[in-house]
């Protein structure tokens, strides 16, 4: 787990001395140095220190962060595919079919899920049709209540009556949904044409994928394009990596993976750069995890948490030239570190459907 373990800094804490203590017949602070022992020998580890009851602290040298954002921006901006290193593999076999139980926020969850699966390694290559060999779940988050302008205040309630789509989202995952006259990706639902016309399709698809689906979804009076809507926070995030890029075209350099250079002994030890390094070192196990638990509001999160990381980075460490600086191998280091944020953002927002807007 990136950030702190055990009291300390560092760039990766692991309690898995903790976890297998009890099987193993030792104590924690004796596994954790067995661990120790052998993760110093591992290419990257720089140290690694034990605290508190086993906790592993591990620091990674310089080089093994800057190949981290190098591989960001090797994958580029293809969205939504499985790519070696960049998403778990997945095992292959039989189909998962996703069903959705009913109403707009069910279709959205599972439209979102249909390229969460893939992306995070659930189900591999297949043929199965759903209700053959493909093992169907059925999404029921808990339903919204929809107000229809031409009813009033009159509350329409999510119809249970469903005409069940199939669609096939590729990598062997099929999705149904049903309430709707159309694919929700090119929506023609009553609920979502009235959901969209108050929010927009971004905003729609943000306020019901960015609860867990067991929490009640607060549909806002119109969308807010202000710090405290999430959405707009990781929306803006990207769009400001994007200008990092066009503004370097312009001064006439471009990124290149290194050492950041910021002060307080270094780029890598500052705390808001460390942040923005383990949020993108994360963002696979994320997606993992939302496509294993069905669990799209993971990737939101997420999202908010990589965006809000490099905004204070980009405070720090600007990856642009200011007053009489000239672009520096310092900046070049900085411009690759958001250009592989932008890249996390921008993947993150094609996995839940949002738009990436290069500019607001």
């Amino acid at each position: 787990m990136p950030g702190e373990g055990g009291g300390g800094e560092t760039d990766l804490a692991c309690n898995v001395a903790l976890r297998i203590a009890k099987e193993a017949g030792r104590s924690p602070r004796e596994v954790a140095e067995v661990l120790r022992r052998r993760l110093v020998e591992v290419p990257g580890v720089g140290g690694v220190e034990i605290a508190g009851a086993g906790f592993l602290n591990v620091t990674l040298t310089r080089t093994a962060r800057a190949e981290l954002v190098g591989r960001v921006l090797a994958r580029g901006r293809v969205q939504g595919r499985a790519q070696g290193e960049w998403f778990v593999s997945g095992a292959g076999g039989a189909s998962v079919g996703l069903r959705a139980a009913e109403g707009v926020r069910a279709a959205v969850v599972v439209e979102a899920l249909g390229r969460i699966l893939p992306a995070g390694g659930v189900g591999g290559p297949g043929s199965a049709e759903v209700g053959e060999k493909a093992r169907v779940e059925v999404i029921r988050p808990r339903p919204v209540e929809v107000r229809h302008e031409s009813e009033g205040h009159g509350v329409f309630r999510e119809s249970e009556g469903r005409d069940v789509r199939r669609e096939r989202a590729g990598h062997g995952v099929l999705y149904e949904h049903g309430g709707h006259e159309g694919d929700v990706s090119t929506p023609t639902s009553r609920e979502w044409r009235t959901l969209t016309a108050r929010l927009g399709p971004d905003e729609t698809r943000w306020v019901l994928l960015r609860a867990a689906q067991h929490d009640a979804v607060r549909l806002p009076a119109r969308p807010v394009q202000r710090e405290s809507n999430g959405r707009f926070r990781v929306q803006y995030a990207y769009a400001r990596t994007c200008a990092m890029t066009r503004n370097a075209r312009q001064l006439g350099f471009a990124s290149e993976p290194g050492d950041v250079g910021a002060t307080e002994g270094g780029g890598w030890e500052v705390r808001e750069v460390r942040e923005v390094w383990a949020a993108m070192a994360e963002y696979p196990g994320v997606v993992e995890a939302a496509a294993r638990h069905r669990a799209p509001d993971r990737v939101a999160r997420h999202l908010e948490v990589t965006a809000d990381a490099w905004l204070r980075c980009h405070d720090v460490c600007p990856p642009l030239p200011v007053g009489e600086e000239k672009p520096s191998a310092v900046h070049r280091a900085r411009l690759a570190l958001a250009e592989a944020a932008g890249t996390v953002l921008a993947n993150g927002l094609h996995l839940l459907g949002l738009s990436t807007p290069e500019r607001l």
